[in-house]
């Protein structure tokens, strides 16, 4: 089996597990109490978060561990906007937001405030002039922006963004899952989210990042852990082997993100010319190094998925639209491109060009298959 889904989660990295294994001999005991099997979990939880504020271009009593990077972006919009309710009441996003971000914005405007939601062009990047504008309205207390999209790859023009919400004083919430540990994360964010699982570390481990001087207020009830943020105890060896994994993904970066955007670029210009009636979404360029997404006129999403499956393929689709579901994808619609018979190839750190060049080949003829069982070839 060819394992492409790495922007769902990307396989536990070596060091990770190593870290892992170590942690949960000498990280056990509750890192809060003062016998000595605690003042050693909390050394190793103090090291870790040290590790991931320098990789993160935070400061280490900035950083908060999360149960996940969606409840990193649920604590992390709603707490800055419980934190910022003097400023007002008024969310501003872009429409092709993960939908953590979304559900949050949807709980706010339940609760009395008001969201602008932002529009994005044809390769899925926010209209930057109508995003400012939303930002200059009054009463506005909290941006949010991603870094790179979770289902095109393409890259949000970050700092730009943060310059116009320093202009107006505004925090900037970044949505980093896709991106930290893989990029450098953009300059200029009040509040950065990720999730270690994205980046080679154990699932079950977040990262929220609130930058003093940024107003925030938990709206749980308070509890004393995690700089009054997130409440309940730390899984600390998870944390140590999250951390490890970062710190080694940063160090490869560069050499893998070269070679799987290669590979990602081989699929972006060939699956056209192999597969007739196909459209490759998001930027060409300006783009995660490791998503390539497309779509299929007159296919099935999700017989198209499991035929790929059968044929040793684990990929995902940015869409449910479906002939059972019709539910597309938000990202898709918004960016007005093609939603049905949908694909997210996702290369993790190790993807061959063995299995690109395979894949490549077995797709023509599952596309083509599964249209004539439709009666459309």
């Amino acid at each position: 089996m060819a394992y492409f889904d790495a922007a769902s989660t990307e396989p536990l990295h070596p060091r990770a597990r190593e870290a892992l294994i170590t942690a949960m001999d000498a990280g056990w005991a509750d890192p809060a109490r003062l016998y000595g099997q605690a003042r050693r979990a909390h050394l190793l939880l103090e090291q870790a978060r040290t590790e991931v504020a320098e990789a993160l271009g935070a400061r280490p009593d900035e950083v908060s561990f999360t149960s996940s990077g969606t409840q990193a972006v649920h604590l992390g919009v709603l707490g800055t906007l419980h934190g910022r309710r003097r400023a007002g009441r008024h969310l501003v996003t872009s429409a092709v937001e993960h939908s953590s971000v979304l559900h949050a914005a949807a709980v706010h405007e339940g609760e009395d405030g008001t969201v602008s939601t932002v529009g994005v062009d044809l390769a899925g990047r926010v209209d930057l002039a109508a995003f400012g504008a939303a930002v200059a309205m009054e009463g506005t207390a909290l941006a949010c922006l991603q870094t790179a999209n979770h289902e095109v790859g393409t890259l949000q023009p970050v700092e730009r963004a943060a310059a116009i919400c320093r202009e107006h004083g505004v925090p900037l919430l970044v949505d980093a899952a896709q991106s930290a540990g893989r990029l450098p994360i953009p300059q200029g964010w009040s509040v950065l989210t990720a999730s270690a699982h994205k980046w080679g570390g154990p699932a079950g481990v977040g990262v929220l990042a609130v930058r003093k001087g940024t107003r925030f207020r938990s709206f749980l009830p308070e509890d004393e852990r995690e700089r009054r943020r997130v409440p309940g105890f730390e899984n600390v060896p998870a944390v140590v082997a999250a951390a490890a994994a970062l710190v080694a993904v940063k160090e490869e970066a560069e050499r893998d993100n070269a070679r799987l955007s290669a590979l990602v670029d081989v699929i972006r210009e060939r699956v056209p010319q192999v597969v007739p009636d196909v459209e490759v979404i998001g930027d060409p360029v300006d783009r995660a190094p490791h998503i390539v997404t497309f779509s299929c006129l007159y296919v099935d999403g999700e017989a198209l998925l499991t035929e790929l499956d059968k044929a040793g393929f684990a990929v995902s689709s940015g869409s449910s639209c479906t002939a059972s579901t019709l539910r597309p994808s938000h990202v898709l619609e918004a960016m007005g491109v093609l939603t049905h018979g949908n694909v997210r190839v996702s290369l993790p750190r190790g993807a061959s060009a063995a299995e690109v060049d395979r894949f490549l080949t077995v797709l023509p003829d599952v596309v083509r298959r599964i249209r004539q069982d439709a009666g459309v070839a």
